[in-house]
């Protein structure tokens, strides 16, 4: 990753670095989508199980 970094930060060419901008924005915009949809399910998990603790205790 560092060598990756170092070359891009010599490359000369602008068309180049837009590329990668462009490709480093969508790879962010996957993880954020996944990242978002696996906390949207962790957090109904937690909530059925907590639902379902109390339920069992009254």
């Amino acid at each position: 990753m560092v060598k990756f970094l170092k070359k891009l930060g010599r490359d000369d060419s602008g068309a180049t670095a837009v590329e990668y901008g462009l490709i480093v924005a969508l790879i962010f915009l996957a993880m954020i989508g996944a990242v978002n949809s696996f906390a949207g399910t962790t957090i109904a998990m937690w909530n059925t199980i907590s639902t379902t603790i109390v339920t069992a205790t009254v």
